[in-house]
């Protein structure tokens, strides 16, 4: 018997092209829209505590519950209570399925009608993964939206094996929502790989049936950035206009910008906690890489138009030496204020849908986003040290 939710609703206060900006209510608050979710794949975003991801204005966090299966496992949620009680977050959390993590282990699975096969990286335990227990484990953990089990496969897959995908996606999408039992709030996945005619009949199967959402998935997995794009771009026009829409595991900021003016609402990445494990810092004027000699000396804060707390408490200078030193305190650091960029970027994308001016600053943040170590000299200028000279040849460009 499937349940119904009720506390998942949407509410568009305003549209510039495709652009939109709404208000999604959930179990645990309500949500502004467009957003992007930091990353807690094991309930935990990596070096943010509970308090740090609330003073960036944090609302939504993902899961995963391929890795919550495995550790701490479903007995603890059963025993201890839902994922907002065991990490003590009181805003909203969307579970991923576990999907694309079968993907990711494609030497140590196998896939059957009835589910994914794989071996646990823990203990070596063979699991099966079906959409039933996908969704029980979801359940336990309590999360405000639930994803279905798709089979994610690399987006530049032949047409065969992308069909066969996206029809094993169809059938464990029913039986995902067969298995509800809950309120929870629960998105439907629409698969196709490359293929327009494959994505518009995934659409329209998946938005047949009761769901409170759609995501785009399968994308961001060996495709160009044009390819991905288009294919958004395509498939947002077959999902309801009343129905959140998440391009899943999308997050450069320049892809977050392009995929909002296509259509999407709700974002997730490990993107901004992961670079910052290297060092690597948005900005308001481009990205730098705070590991190269050229901060060495300098006094004065990532980013002056950032009141984040790393902004107003320390220098790149600072941060430089932390990861120089390889102390975790600069991974930290620099997450904390990564994930106020992409909370204040998101903000400020919402705000020129609201003032309709949303055109005008696509256009201006589209060749600012990709900038890349634009070194700007700082506004008091520091001594160096006797014959220290700055590294400014290297090329630290990275790429994704």
């Amino acid at each position: 018997m499937t349940t119904s939710s009720t506390d998942l609703r949407l509410t568009i206060e305003a549209q510039v092209g495709q652009a939109r900006a709404a208000r999604l209510r959930t179990l645990h608050g309500t949500i502004e829209t467009p957003i992007f979710m930091p990353v807690g794949t094991n309930a935990t975003v990596k070096t943010m505590r509970s308090d740090d991801l609330q003073s960036i204005g944090a609302t939504m966090l993902l899961a995963n519950t391929y890795h919550l299966l495995l550790r701490p496992g479903i007995e603890v949620f059963q025993k201890v209570g839902t994922i907002h009680k065991l990490m003590n977050w009181p805003g909203s959390v969307l579970t991923d399925s576990g999907g694309f993590q079968v993907f990711s282990l494609p030497h140590s699975r196998s896939m059957t009608e009835k589910g994914a096969v794989f071996r646990s990286y823990i203990n070596g335990q063979s699991i099966l993964l079906s959409p039933e227990r996908s969704i029980e484990m979801q359940t336990a953990i309590g999360s405000d939206i639930m994803m279905v089990l798709d089979q994610c496969i690399a987006s530049t897959a032949d047409y065969q094996t992308a069909q066969a995908a996206m029809q094993l996606t169809f059938r464990w999408a029913k039986r995902s929502l067969d298995a509800r039992r809950s309120s929870q709030a629960m998105f439907g996945i629409v698969q196709g790989a490359l293929f327009e005619e494959l994505r518009k009949e995934s659409a329209g199967s998946i938005t047949s049936l009761n769901f409170d959402g759609f995501a785009i998935g399968g994308l961001a997995v060996g495709e160009s950035k044009a390819q991905r794009e288009d294919l958004t771009a395509f498939t947002a026009q077959y999902l309801p206009a009343n129905k959140p829409r998440y391009l899943m595991g999308v997050g450069m900021p320049i892809d977050l910008l392009e995929a909002v003016a296509r259509g999407i609402d709700m974002f997730d990445c490990i993107i901004p906690t992961a670079l910052a494990r290297q060092g690597v810092a948005f900005t308001s004027h481009g990205r730098m890489r705070l590991k190269r000699q050229v901060y060495k000396f300098v006094d004065e804060p990532i980013d002056f138009e950032c009141q984040c707390f790393t902004c107003k408490n320390h220098s790149k200078a600072y941060i430089h030496h932390l990861h120089k030193a390889e102390e975790p305190l600069g991974w930290q650091l620099v997450s904390i204020h990564n994930l106020t960029y992409y909370q204040n970027l998101m903000q400020k994308i919402r705000a020129s849908i609201l003032n309709h001016s949303f055109h005008q600053f696509y256009h201006e943040q589209r060749e600012l986003l990709v900038q890349v170590d634009i070194d700007r000299p700082p506004l008091q200028p520091k001594k160096h040290r006797p014959g220290h000279q700055a590294n400014t040849n290297k090329d630290d460009r990275i790429s994704h």
